[in-house]
């Protein structure tokens, strides 16, 4: 991979973090007004695809062969990357700490480094594995899991989970496009993932609440729409379709490092917009996770970062979106 495209794929990559971390700052009011979190991610999900369409019919230009050649990945996508991951997620909070599920969820990329280790059979050279203790120092930094609330063993393993399903959303974006455009994976994953939350909450397996009242947006009453397109604009449509281009550009690994960044956006604009406390802690987690992606990103393309070239089945195939930053 050229330099240059490292790069630009990593500039992309830092743009769908700042976009995916901002939802939590326009989620939060929601949740506060009554919605539950499966039914704010759900109407997530289906105003970014809805947005999305139009340009990924534009993008697409007639060739329909391409989504079909790609049906799988279009599944797995909305199946693991938008539906799956997320209700595990919030299955894995109700028992334990949101701390502690966000902390092991974002393990994804060290998860990504040990199947590519067994899979190839060829150690990750040092500054990888340098980068990977780098970066997961500074996300415990970031996000603090304390010690409050029981760790329920049902819920360490729903949040297990979704770091699986969450390394296979990277897994899944930076397989070869085939002629599909990022945009369209995006919006047909996010379309079908909708559907499948909105059946998901029907049948009652999660909460499903939804409420029309107006919510608290930074101290004034808004219509409760104003949020949803918000978050559906540029932390759905805009995020997701960055993310999938970053991934196919950088590969599953350094792409999954540069997501930690996601949390420290989420942080950020937690203290920016809603007033929570930014520590020096934080701000330090935040400079080593940059450290860690810079040793990964120092790595040469001489060694698979993850598993080998495959055909992708829908068993093989996670915004997550932990309650602080709605993913």
């Amino acid at each position: 991979m050229k330099r240059s495209s490292t790069t630009l794929g990593l500039v992309i990559a830092v743009i769908a973090a700042a976009t995916f971390g901002m939802s939590g700052a326009f989620v939060k009011p929601l949740l506060e007004a009554g919605w539950s979190p499966a039914a704010a991610v759900t109407v997530r999900a289906l105003t970014g695809g809805i947005v999305l369409a139009p340009v990924a019919i534009l993008a697409l230009r007639g060739r329909w062969a391409a989504l079909w050649r790609g049906r799988w990945r279009v599944v797995g996508m909305a199946l693991i990357g938008v539906a799956g991951t997320q209700l595990v997620y919030f299955a894995a909070i109700e028992r334990i700490p949101v701390g502690t599920g966000i902390l092991l969820e974002y393990m994804a990329p060290l998860l990504l480094v040990a199947v590519a280790w067994v899979a190839t059979r060829r150690a990750p050279k040092p500054v990888v594995l340098i980068g990977a203790v780098v970066a997961v120092a500074g996300l415990v930094l970031v996000v603090s899991p304390g010690g409050a609330g029981s760790l329920d063993a049902l819920g360490l393993i729903f949040a297990i989970v979704a770091m699986v399903g969450c390394a296979a959303y990277y897994v899944i974006a930076a397989r070869p496009s085939d002629g599909l455009p990022p945009v369209a994976l995006a919006a047909s994953g996010l379309l079908i993932g909708g559907l499948v939350l909105a059946a998901v909450g029907f049948t009652g397996l999660v909460p499903f609440r939804v409420s029309l009242n107006d919510v608290q947006l930074f101290g004034d009453p808004v219509p409760w729409w104003i949020p949803i397109l918000v978050i559906g604009v540029f932390a759905t449509a805009i995020a997701y379709s960055a993310s999938i281009t970053a991934s196919e550009m950088l590969g599953s690994r350094l792409a999954s490092f540069a997501g930690l960044l996601e949390v420290v956006a989420a942080t950020f604009y937690a203290w920016l917009l809603l007033g929570e406390s930014l520590t020096v802690f934080q701000l330090l987690g935040g400079a080593l996770i940059l450290v860690g992606i810079g040793f990964v990103r120092s790595e040469k393309r001489g060694v698979p970062d993850a598993l080998p070239p495959t055909r992708v089945l829908a068993g093989e195939t996670v915004p997550r979106v932990p309650e602080r930053e709605a993913r």
